[in-house]
């Protein structure tokens, strides 16, 4: 790995306990000078260069960048700011030059024939693109700007004297926010436009068909909250959507909605759409918390973005699911690496762009079923490197740019300079499957049926019956679209056969369907039919099917009777809780909703002993609609929760939110009940300090040596529910998830059992700044006035960084001025505290690390399992 530049000793700039802020005045010197003359003997490097500090940051130099060994990045172009602006979208025009968009300007021609790029603006008046694509004889442009019309344009040159001199708007739609009208594509067969957008923007005003059964709705059994802080709280259903078209813009196909915020799309080598998504940072720490993502786009598909409280969990059954998990971040441009001069590892991944954390990731996808499954690895990444959009040229290379928001822009080429042989030669093929292809096969064939009855190649009973056969597949693509097919055809024609079918999984999705089309007539036929299904004898997953079922014909078709209610609570009393995250979660709200008095006791001991902060303020959030079954004890103890959760640490929204939750429950209160719990009642003290965790008595600061024996002995039986605890004492929690369950700013430690031995697990968390992952590094900022900031990047505007020096608190970020920077450095201090474990005895780690181990063993750590969702 190419390293940013010289390394220091670890410690120089960190506090040596847990939960300190990483940054800290180096020396308090008057002169700037004399700081910096410290500083760099503080750090034994008498020939470090330090660049003219009027200057500022610049852009980001090529030799700061770490990629993978053989890989070789070039500054092409730094891009002017009061003339060129800053680049936000880049296409490749049919004579191999670039073509770029300023963001809040006019259109750039980049030249790279002559080995220079030689940069000129296209005298065509044109503002904001966000989306370009070269095809049909034309420049397609998507514009998303305030001050130019918004939506999809299409240029042309009409003289042939080499510039776009016509502008057609054939697709006009709102923009102006950052969630507006993003990428374009052409369709596999080379005959259409494929397009995506944003939460913020309107669907186009003439929809000629759309494979998205359009019935779309909030879908929440205890109601939904905005965004504690008001952002997008008018936006509702159906959310960001992707949608194709032809050439002249006519004919337009909605594909698949429920998006947050993708900003660009493509297409791997069987025609599979795949987008980046993004996620709503300012509700990191909550159970609604989504991270960014890789989307498997199957036809008619709906990925469950909501406002606020609302977003839809990946695991219901009416929502797709990621293909692959990323984490925090700011989804750009992403494209398949092929035709790239690479090793095939890399020439067949899926080259995503972070704008926030300043990385490129290859996502390695891998065929599962008739979707995909993968991994991803930090490919390229520097500080500050907001980048916005990336293509593979014909020469081979990757270019990428860097902009967005008006900071430093500038163009870059990654090349592969290795052995490209012996490159692929060291690495395993995996030779694609028969199984996954005929699978694909026979999911298009029941996409086919996404239509309406007039546009089918078979007949509407053909097509039912191929639909209902395949809403019990293996495959659960498979069975999303199955239903899907069902909800294009009348329920008239389908109800009955759903709802007689002997697989229950198969009529739990007749139930769903029917609910999301059907009348209210049908509410009495639905619920019987649910009522005919045996709980007790299906997996967790098809549990929480069923329970969605249940709520969607709630909300959808009618209010049940207190009959149907005591025959549902019939069979689920007694089940909560299960040990299964995601499915307790479900069981919880439904519980409530029914009405049961018994279960409000159950939700708030749940509450109460929940290792997770998510779960903790799902049940709370839950809690908040409970209305039978409330004793003063049970009050006092929910609402006291509220107070202990002052000191933790979220996003943006996450004191609003709990604060908007506490609130729905005291109104509810009699004066006579706010009198007596008063002193729960009361707004606790605020703290800036970083949570301490629990009150533990220090025991000893831990060495590996003094452990390893112990963790790795394999006669040792350990107790894994001890362990479960001590990764919440240990305050794991705080930052790394475990199945469902966690924080997100830290890797996922559910499969650490399968990659790390004992010894490793121990290294990494005594020693955390030994070896630092590339995605959670963190940089050292230098400013002109001797302070060193040091964390991660996360935001950026103008001339201003945002960073995060403290994962126990992400919502609290320094802001630093890019030009008062005048020196950037890979730090050499891991951001996961020190410490961790001197609160806890020899037989406490052991049970910890043994945990860790167990995280991919259900029978092991049973609480900590997501389901399924593939």
């Amino acid at each position: 790995m190419k390293s940013l530049c010289s390394s220091t000793s670890a410690g120089v700039f960190a506090s040596s306990h847990a939960g300190n802020v990483l940054s800290r005045r180096v020396l308090a010197a008057t002169s700037s000078v004399l700081r910096l003359g410290a500083f760099v003997g503080v750090l034994g490097l008498s020939q470090l260069h330090l660049p003219n500090a009027s200057a500022g940051l610049g852009v980001t130099p090529a030799e700061q960048f770490k990629v993978p060994e053989g890989f070789e990045v070039e500054l092409l172009h730094e891009v002017a700011p009061e003339s060129e602006g800053s680049w936000v979208s880049l296409t490749v025009d049919p004579k191999g030059r670039l073509i770029a968009c300023d963001q809040s300007g006019g259109l750039f021609r980049i030249d790279m024939s002559s080995g220079e790029a030689k940069v000129e603006k296209l005298e065509i008046e044109f503002v904001g693109a966000q989306g370009l694509l070269c095809a049909f004889g034309s420049l397609y442009a998507n514009v998303n700007a305030r001050e130019f019309p918004c939506g999809l344009w299409r240029l042309t040159d009409t003289d042939g004297d080499d510039q776009y001199d016509k502008k057609e708007h054939i697709i006009p739609l709102n923009g102006g926010s950052e969630h507006g009208p993003h990428a374009l594509l052409v369709t596999p067969d080379g005959k259409r436009i494929i397009m995506v957008a944003g939460n913020n923007t309107n669907l186009p005003e003439d929809i000629a068909h759309s494979r998205v059964p359009k019935v779309w709705d909030e879908d929440h059994l205890l109601g939904r909250m905005p965004d504690a802080r008001g952002h997008n709280a008018n936006r509702m259903a159906p959310g960001g959507f992707i949608c194709s078209l032809n050439p002249d813009g006519s004919d337009v196909e909605l594909i698949a909605t429920g998006f947050r915020n993708p900003y660009d799309i493509a297409l791997n080598r069987q025609g599979e759409l795949f987008t980046y998504d993004a996620d709503m940072e300012w509700d990191v720490g909550t159970p609604w918390y989504r991270p960014t993502r890789i989307n498997h786009v199957i036809s008619g598909s709906e990925f469950g973005w909501r406002n606020g409280t609302g977003k839809w969990p990946a695991y219901y059954p009416d929502s797709f699911g990621s293909a692959v998990d990323i984490g925090p971040g700011s989804p750009t441009g992403i494209v398949f690496g092929y035709g790239a001069k690479f090793p095939k590892k890399y020439e067949n991944a899926l080259f995503i762009s972070d704008w926030s954390y300043g990385n490129i990731h290859a996502v390695h996808l891998t065929e599962d079923g008739s979707s995909y499954s993968g991994t991803y690895e930090t490919f390229a990444t520097a500080a500050p490197l907001p980048v916005t959009d990336l293509v593979i040229h014909p020469d081979g290379a990757l270019y990428f740019a860097i902009g967005g928001r008006g900071t430093q822009s500038g163009l870059y080429r990654i090349k592969y300079t290795g052995d490209i042989a012996a490159a692929d030669a060291a690495e395993e093929v995996v030779a694609a499957s028969d199984e996954a292809k005929q699978l694909r096969e026979l999911r298009h064939s029941i996409e086919a049926l996404h239509v309406d009855d007039a546009d089918l190649s078979v007949s509407p009973e053909e097509a039912v019956k191929l639909a209902i056969e395949n809403l019990s597949h293996d495959d659960r693509a498979i069975r999303f679209a199955a239903r899907i097919a069902l909800e294009h055809r009348l329920p008239s024609s389908w109800k009955k056969a759903a709802l007689n079918e002997a697989n229950a999984e198969a009529k739990i999705l007749g139930v769903i369907a029917l609910a999301r089309t059907g009348e209210k007539a049908d509410q009495a036929d639905a619920v019987k039919a649910l009522e005919t299904i045996d709980l007790e004898s299906l997996a967790a997953s098809e549990k929480i099917d069923f329970l969605r079922a249940a709520g969607l014909v709630a909300m959808r078709l009618g209010e049940f009777t207190q009959t149907q209610r005591d025959a549902l609570f019939g069979k689920i009393k007694g089940q909560f809780p299960t040990g299964v995250d995601s499915l307790d979660r479900e069981l919880a709200i439904m519980a409530i909703y029914l009405g049961d008095p018994e279960s409000t006791a159950s939700v708030v001991a749940a509450l109460q002993n929940s290792p997770s902060q998510e779960s903790q303020i799902h049940y709370a959030m839950a809690l908040r609609a409970a209305k039978e079954g409330w004793s003063k004890d049970l009050r006092r103890d929910y609402l006291a929760w509220f107070n202990e959760m002052a000191t933790a640490r979220g996003g943006m929204s996450f004191g609003g939110f709990l604060d908007n939750i506490k609130k729905v429950t005291v109104e509810r209160l009699s004066d006579t009940d706010k009198q007596s719990l008063a002193d729960v009642l009361a707004k606790p003290k605020q703290t800036d300090e970083a949570p301490a965790g629990p009150p533990r008595e220090f025991v000893k600061q831990w060495k590996v040596d003094d452990l390893v024996d112990l963790v790795s002995d394999e006669n040792r039986r350990p107790n894994f529910e001890n362990g479960k605890a001590m990764f919440a004492a240990a305050t794991c929690y705080k930052c790394h998830r475990m199945g469902l369950q966690g924080g997100i700013l830290g890797p996922d430690l559910t499969s650490a059992g399968g990659k790390f031995s004992p010894h490793d697990m121990l290294v990494s968390i005594i020693e955390p700044s030994k070896v630092i992952s590339d995605q959670y590094g963190s940089t050292q900022f230098l400013t002109e006035d001797g302070e060193v900031i040091t964390g991660r990047v996360i935001n950026m505007r103008n001339k201003v960084l945002n960073v995060m020096t403290n994962m126990l608190d992400p919502s609290s970020l320094a802001e630093v001025d890019r030009e008062a920077v005048i020196q950037t450095r890979e730090s050499t201090v891991s951001m996961m505290p020190n410490g961790l474990l001197d609160t806890l005895n020899e037989e406490e780690i052991a049970d910890l690390v043994a945990y860790l181990r167990a995280g991919g063993n259900a029978k092991h750590a049973i609480y900590t399992q997501p389901v399924a969702t593939r």
